[in-house]
């Protein structure tokens, strides 16, 4: 086979990865894809620090266009990000019959039926391949474990630390007993987190790559707009210390999960932060770092943990992902494993269930005035929306006022579904005891 001549749309951190790793591990790349690959085109806005880098190597243009127009390219690699301009860019490179390796999630959550769809018609019906690993969880191969090392089992759920800035924040929080601003400063200053860190500490990140995982886990259409929807996208910026701390004396760890289960009514698609408890694998993944559990029937729980950012981390699955398109790419597209993991024609339309119909546990912490028939009343409310208590905490509040006695009530539910619990938690706001924001967190024990 002739060298394959790879196109890097967005020569960046990741990109510079790519660069680095493919011309470090030449010759172990080459054993194992049976010729030789090499970045021979590369695009930057500035092209200087892109010459700083690849020198006379491979061709820097401004345009990443440059790349796609050219017939020597065989595969493109898309890590500009976002939505737009990288969804044009890569239609476009289809359209040309390149292959394309991507790690953008956002594009594909939002986009990826069109882009798949597009894919699977190119090249006068022939194909082209649309690879995506390092678009979930970094350089850890979920995506492959899902796609192919997992194809005997029925999958019933996934739920991941798929997010390593807010994974790093819960961590500090836990150690240090700090509070989340204070953290989130830390997490910028360390450059873990974004100026802007909107993305990932209101989950959005996490919900673009949970979609993923679902429509590979289940074989449907990524459903990111749908999960905004009818499924339930929540951050971390609201989570208080004093949750973390309680979490902690009750058995549970709080992570910021991107789950998705496979029921009866539909898909649950839903981020948000959960208690796990402390024993499980899961709840001590700490740091930035990401892991993800995945429950199927024949194989049970498996566990996949590694990095989910950074340079290399991420080009390593990058270049994995070259090195299954070269090795299929004299492959008929029939025999090639499909993109979402089913055949195109077994994909499936399923809903996803809306969160107020979700069954899952609940902590709940209810700031109060110390005073008899107060946990009574509570205990009422809950008892009448079907909602039973499994444990309970009361320790004092760190916001008694003047002259009044407080205390926080934790309590700990067995199953409940979401709708009720919401209505429970209305009456008890409502109660003329109660003193400031209720806490509502959902439990998972995750076995």
């Amino acid at each position: 086979m002739k060298q394959v001549q790879i196109g890097i749309m967005g020569l960046g951190t990741v990109g510079g990865g790519v660069y680095s790793v493919l011309k470090r591990n030449q010759a172990e790349i080459v054993r194992r894809a049976g010729c030789s690959i090499a970045v021979t085109m590369v695009s930057r806005r500035d092209v200087a620090k892109a010459k700083a880098l690849v020198g006379d190597d491979a061709a820097v243009v401004a345009d990443a266009r440059a790349i796609i127009a050219n017939p020597a390219i065989d595969i493109v690699v898309e890590l500009i990000g976002g939505y737009d301009l990288a969804k044009t860019l890569v239609l476009e490179a289809i359209a040309a019959g390149k292959h394309v390796v991507t790690a953008n999630k956002a594009l594909l959550a939002v986009h990826g039926e069109e882009i798949f769809a597009t894919a699977k018609a190119a090249n006068n019906g022939q194909g082209v391949m649309v690879a995506y690993e390092a678009a979930v969880a970094g350089g850890i191969p979920i995506i492959k474990a899902l796609r192919e090392g997992l194809s005997a089992n029925r999958i019933e759920w996934v739920a991941g630390i798929i997010n390593g800035t807010t994974n790093f924040i819960l961590s500090e929080m836990r150690d240090k007993g700090l509070d989340f601003a204070t953290v989130l400063k830390e997490a910028q200053a360390l450059g873990y987190a974004e100026a802007d860190p909107t993305f990932d500490i209101e989950g959005v990140d996490a919900a673009h790559k949970a979609s993923l995982l679902s429509a590979i886990a289940f074989g449907t259409q990524p459903q990111f707009n749908t999960a905004y929807q009818n499924g339930h996208i929540e951050g971390i910026s609201q989570l208080a210390a004093q949750d973390i701390t309680y979490a902690e004396q009750l058995g549970y760890r709080i992570k910021l999960l991107g789950i998705s289960k496979r029921t009866d009514k539909g898909i649950e698609l839903r981020v948000h932060p959960t208690l796990i408890p402390a024993k499980r694998l899961i709840a001590n993944v700490e740091g930035a770092m990401n892991a993800v559990l995945v429950k199927a029937d024949a194989v049970g729980a498996t566990l996949y943990y590694g990095k989910g950012a950074g340079s290399e981390p991420t080009a390593s699955a990058v270049i994995a992902d070259i090195v299954d398109v070269v090795r299929s790419m004299n492959v008929p597209a029939a025999n090639r494993v499909p993109a979402l993991a089913f055949q195109d024609n077994a994909l499936e339309t399923l809903p996803i269930v809306a969160m107020k119909d979700v069954v899952t546990s609940y902590y709940l912490r209810i700031p109060v005035v110390d005073e008899p028939g107060v946990l009574a009343q509570v205990a009422t409310i809950l008892a009448n929306a079907r909602i039973s208590i499994d444990a309970l905490l009361q320790r004092e509040s760190e916001d008694s006022a003047e002259g009044e006695a407080r205390t926080d009530i934790i309590v700990l539910t067995h199953e409940a579904r979401e709708g009720d619990m919401v209505g429970a938690l209305a009456k008890i706001k409502a109660l003329t005891f109660t003193r400031g924001a209720v806490a509502m967190l959902r439990k998972e024990d995750l076995a």
